[in-house]
């Protein structure tokens, strides 16, 4: 490669542990929002007082905070807006995330100085429309996720460098171009371009002929039904080095309502790939655990969305559910004389064999031999939600590190 760039890894922080999470396993920035204006309003969010304690400890760590701004206000939310963006840039934001051209010129009126990022809601897809953001004053925007790596090298090739430009890497995609979607708000009354959808697109649907209201005809040769907008999970942790060749500076992670072991997992697996990236490059090729990493989690099957062209097997009809193998039941502490500290999760008892996961290092294996309570005393089991026991462990863990043992098939 002529110009590389080592891409940003961007996770999401849908709360304060789960910001922790992000930071601990190796993001480079986190994108969160406020209890307004943002896309996630399913997820806890941030008051004022914990979004300026959220942003001191990232910039602690050397990791940015981008703030997401990018609903679509109506008339009556636009008086407060103004307010609303200085309380967030006074908590010491590195960015702000929009994708209405109001939102972006009161941003440029009130904070000046503050850099833009304009969300995939906007349906960026052409070089023209991210250069005319870029004059607008935005540093950078994140694409539709309907492109290809040619479309995406096409728009590299045709903005100023000083653009960056970010796509979704991994994680949930939507039916509708852009996450633009009607369906939640027709079906439920909750506007998907408000923050609130309800996810109808992983409902079950029958066909109904107007006469017979009451007899649904399955679309597919299934009783139950077909889930026939059902998209499957994305996933491009192998091909990070087509993202960098087609000019993608930033890999972001959709997931702000998934949980704190969902984004230390994503989080980790990616830090290693890129990591794995820098070393090499030209010959990039991940270490098979890292790949192995994203099937850990909660995921319905994955693909690679549209970047290699519209997707042929992009959607997955027979259920919405996801596929989970693995439970948390721990996570470490401390260690000291060959015992393990862990604050219990789930419960797991002597015999278990588990898998220990700590940042930007492959996992491995523990069985547990015996189960020491504080008081000394050998217990069978931990059975105590956040109950600390203590483990033989042949070595340290770092704290915040996660024990994990694998579901029976």
């Amino acid at each position: 490669m002529s110009t590389l760039i080592k891409p940003e890894v961007l996770a999401p922080a849908g709360d304060r542990e789960r910001l922790e999470a992000a930071i601990q396993y190796g993001a480079d920035a986190v994108y969160l929002g406020a209890n307004r204006f943002g896309m996630r309003a399913g997820a806890p969010n941030f008051s004022y007082e914990e979004l300026q304690s959220a942003v001191a400890f990232a910039h602690s760590h050397h990791v940015k905070v981008f703030l997401t701004c990018n609903t679509l206000p109506r008339n009556d939310e636009m008086a407060e807006l103004p307010d609303f963006l200085k309380s967030v840039a006074a908590c010491g934001v590195d960015a702000l995330i929009a994708s209405d051209i109001g939102v972006l010129s009161l941003i440029k009126k009130y904070l000046p100085d503050m850099e833009v990022h304009i969300s995939t809601q906007a349906g960026i897809v052409n070089y023209v429309t991210a250069d005319t953001f870029y004059h607008m004053g935005a540093k950078r925007v994140v694409l539709a996720r309907e492109l290809s790596l040619e479309e995406i090298a096409a728009i590299r090739a045709k903005t100023s460098p000083d653009l960056d430009i970010e796509v979704f890497v991994h994680g949930a995609m939507c039916v509708s171009v852009s996450g633009r979607c009607l369906l939640s708000n027709y079906l439920t009354a909750r506007d998907a371009n408000r923050g609130e959808c309800a996810q109808p697109c992983r409902w079950a649907y029958h066909l109904v002929e107007e006469k017979r209201p009451n007899q649904f005809f399955p679309i597919f040769e299934d009783e139950k039904g077909t889930h026939i907008l059902n998209a499957k999970d994305l996933c491009m942790i192998e091909h990070i080095d087509k993202l960098v060749k087609a000019g993608v500076t930033s890999l972001k992670i959709e997931g702000r309502a998934k949980s704190s072991y969902y984004v230390s997992v994503v989080t980790n697996a990616y830090r290693c790939a890129v990591d794995c990236f820098m070393k090499d490059p030209e010959h990039y090729q991940p270490e098979q655990w890292i790949l192995d990493e994203v099937t850990k989690v909660s995921h319905r099957q994955y693909s690679t969305g549209f970047f290699f062209g519209t997707p042929e097997n992009g959607q997955y009809y027979l259920n919405g559910g996801y596929l989970r193998n693995y439970d948390v039941v721990a996570t470490a502490e401390s260690y000291q004389d060959g015992l393990l500290t862990v604050t219990q999760k789930n419960k797991f008892s002597v015999g278990d064999l588990l898998e220990v996961l700590e940042p930007s290092k492959p996992p491995f294996s523990l069985k547990v031999e015996a189960i020491y309570e504080e008081s000394g005393e050998a217990v069978e089991a931990a059975c105590h939600p956040l109950m600390q026991v203590k483990i033989p462990c042949p070595r340290a863990v770092e704290r915040g590190g996660i024990l994990r043992r694998q579901q029976a098939e």
